[in-house]
């Protein structure tokens, strides 16, 4: 590999009791040479490769930017082979995977210029993982480098990085040990602009965390994010490329034809559509009216197409102004304001929870499962490798939002929706020892006018509370948005976005907690980035709103139910000592065996730790194979009383067993107080008899007495 440039970034204040991260080392190589921009970025051992390439060709017609962001897992990047017998290549991207691609996208996406319509490629390859260093940040960081280097036009660069709170510290950049204990893990993304940070993205997971820890987090990255984009600046003026032109979307004759013709019609359709109304039906028409006219003026000359990129531009200056100037929302509401709430528990019988959550036209399904730790998702991933106890689900399906689509598995934008109300619901779930079930919630979108993901943050919580898990509080969320006028710097935040407001807003600022703290955060924006001011008011707004929706919940279920679903599977669970593990399986798992077999098919799961849970429909079942395995693994205790039963007779006595898998001796002297000349005197094999257990030997013999336990055969045989 020859190296051409080489940077160096130091992460954090060496003056502190965390110390300071590994420093980032940005190099460009001779790798990829067709690569419009590229780089490798490491720290540690933990190395990815990041690449960013755009394409000739414009993609007419379009309302969205295409980008795509890849992030690809390496199993060679640890050391593993991949797979089953019959599967050993890397497939689809794992979970982890997708939400990192998630992650760079919405932090880089902002800065492309609103006019650009090529397609642009960024794919993050992790060629190596030291189990310590964490390669999201490193991927962000690449990206960033790779786009600013390149001619691919883009208003960055941009700095990232991850802040938590380990035993009262702040340490950024902490490795996978530090951030087991962490208080709250922030990563964010942030721009410089005149000499002021701008935060462009946030991802933010935590255990009821206030307002002003999110704020002070954010305050004390600033330097870093600094340094880190210093460090590109540097780059960009040694290594930069000429940046590719972007041409208008929009002729500037059209522009002003279009207008004209257009006249206060289009403000007249937005100002004066239905509460509500998704798509603002009034200016498809127009939208029609307008391409007709341009066709019959201008024939096949394409002048049609700038209809779109117009109406788009249009739409949002007028959104956008009435808000600002008139505190007018699409739907008639003051900023402040939250659309109609409600929820429903209970609404599906054979559930194990259910709940529908109501904000406006937004209406989601959330549905519980519970079952046994054998029912936990197996994950084996480059970085993550475990098991999964509690998954949330999202479903975004067509109808929701009145469309016709093809259904072909969740989609980016679900599995990331569906971790951020996973995220926000964890903290408040009881401990396994607690509640040993396996939970899953599926939240199905049956109505969507924005803010879906924290609507099933919202049902989830009270399908949690209907099913009668014993979560620490309940959780609630809410998304604010941002209107803000860039020429003159005037802003409003908006509290509950809706479906027009999320398309023509400025921000997606998504925050879900308790009455205690904030769980979780998710921040998304269309404009360069906010400020710290925005930020504190967003988060006033989401606390306020948060407290009032939580008091909708609770108004429909004040707590957990005390009982849970009868359809739900029983479960006990207990320690056992582990040294006794083998003996509850047996040999090649045949005691094991023989009680499911027995016990009407329970689960029987057993961690090495000695936790022991059995899963059954049938209460019934649950306490016989309990019963049995608490048999085999209870100690004799000296002086305790069994019920015990004769297994084999001697001249000397008699062994008997009193629990499963041990026995003891009773010797002839020790059945009756008078003399008995043969055992079969007085028992006989199979007979059930009382005994105390006097004494265990150094071999582990156990020595037993039925005179001290009260027995009294019948009164044969036995001499004076």
């Amino acid at each position: 590999m020859a190296v051409k440039d080489t940077f160096e970034i130091k992460v954090g204040d060496p003056s502190t009791s965390s110390g300071q991260a590994k420093p980032i080392i940005i190099k460009t190589t001779n790798w990829t040479e067709q690569a419009s921009g590229s780089c490798l970025v490491s720290q540690g051992e933990t190395e990815v490769l990041v690449t960013a390439v755009l394409s000739p060709f414009t993609r007419e017609g379009m309302d969205y930017f295409p980008l795509t962001v890849e992030y690809e897992e390496r199993f060679y990047a640890v050391g593993k082979i991949y797979g089953s017998r019959f599967m050993k290549r890397e497939s689809r991207p794992t979970e982890e995977a997708t939400l990192n691609a998630r992650m760079i996208d919405r932090a880089i996406r902002p800065l492309f210029p609103k006019d650009f319509k090529k397609e642009v490629q960024v794919i993050v390859t992790c060629l190596s993982w030291d189990g310590e260093n964490d390669p999201d940040i490193l991927a962000m960081i690449g990206a960033s480098f790779a786009l600013a280097t390149s001619n691919i036009p883009w208003n960055g660069p941009l700095g990232a990085i991850r802040v938590s709170k380990i035993n009262g510290e702040w340490v950024f950049n902490p490795s996978y040990e530090q951030k087991k204990g962490s208080e709250m893990d922030l990563t964010l993304s942030a721009l410089e602009k005149d000499g002021e940070i701008l935060i462009n993205m946030i991802e933010m997971g935590a255990k009821e965390i206030s307002e002003k820890d999110v704020l002070e987090a954010t305050k004390l990255a600033e330097p870093e994010i600094k340094k880190i984009i210093e460090a590109q600046n540097k780059a960009v003026k040694k290594i930069g490329k000429t940046k590719d032109v972007v041409e208008p979307a929009i002729e500037s004759d059209i522009e002003n034809e279009i207008k004209e013709w257009l006249g206060d019609k289009l403000e007249k359709a937005v100002t004066n559509a239905p509460a509500g109304e998704k798509n603002l039906g009034a200016t498809e028409i127009l939208k029609q009216e307008l391409v007709k006219y341009l066709l019959e003026k201008y024939p096949g000359q394409g002048k049609e197409k700038q209809v779109l990129a117009f109406f788009e531009k249009e739409i949002e200056r007028i959104i956008i102004k009435n808000i600002i100037e008139k505190d007018q929302r699409p739907d008639g509401r003051k900023s402040t304001e939250i659309r109609p709430l409600s929820c429903e528990v209970a609404v599906l019988p054979r559930a194990h929870g259910s709940a529908v959550f109501f904000r406006g036209l937004t209406r989601v399904l959330s549905v519980l499962t519970l079952g046994g730790p054998g029912d936990q998702q197996v994950l084996e991933g480059m970085e993550v490798v475990g098991k999964k106890r509690f998954m949330h689900h999202y479903n975004f399906p067509p109808f929701s939002s009145g469309e016709t689509a093809p259904m072909r598995g969740p989609k980016r934008r679900e599995i990331g929706h569906g971790a951020l109300a996973e995220k926000a619901l964890m903290p408040v779930l009881p401990d396994v020892e607690k509640f040993p079930y396996t939970i899953r919630i599926v939240s199905e979108v049956v109505s969507s006018n924005g803010s879906t993901s924290m609507a099933s943050t919202c049902a989830a919580c009270a399908a949690l509370m209907d099913a009668g898990v014993p979560i620490k509080e309940p959780v609630a969320g809410i998304s604010v948005g941002l209107a803000k006028d860039e020429e003159t710097g005037k802003y409003k935040v908006l509290t509950d976005i809706q479906g027009p407001e999320d398309h023509y807003g400025d921000m997606d600022f998504k925050v879900a907690g308790t009455k205690n703290g904030i769980t979780a955060i998710q921040m998304d924006v269309k404009i360069d980035g906010i400020d710290k001011k925005i930020m504190e008011e967003a988060l006033d707004r989401a606390k306020d709103a948060r407290f009032k929706i939580l008091d909708i919940i609770k108004k429909e279920i004040p707590e957990p139910r005390k009982e849970l679903s009868p359809y739900a599977p029983k479960i006990f669970s207990m320690m056992i000592n582990p040294s006794k593990i083998g003996e509850v399986v047996g040999p090649k798992g045949s005691v094991i065996n023989k009680i499911i077999e027995e016990c009407g098919g329970v689960a029987i799961d057993i961690e090495d730790s000695g936790l022991v849970c059995v899963t059954g429909q049938n209460q019934e079942d649950v306490d016989k194979a309990v019963n049995w395995i608490k048999g085999i693994v209870e100690e004799v205790e000296i002086g305790k009383i069994y019920q015990g039963t004769v297994r084999k007779i001697m001249d000397f006595g008699a062994f008997v067993d009193i629990l499963p898998g041990q026995s003891g001796m009773v010797h002839i002297s020790k059945f009756v107080k008078e003399r008995i000349d043969k055992v079969t005197d007085v028992v006989k094999e199979g007979d059930k008899i009382p005994v105390k257990v006097i004494g265990i030997d150094d071999q582990g013999r156990i020595n037993l007495s039925a005179i001290d336990a009260g027995f009294k055969p019948a009164p044969k045989n036995i001499k004076n």
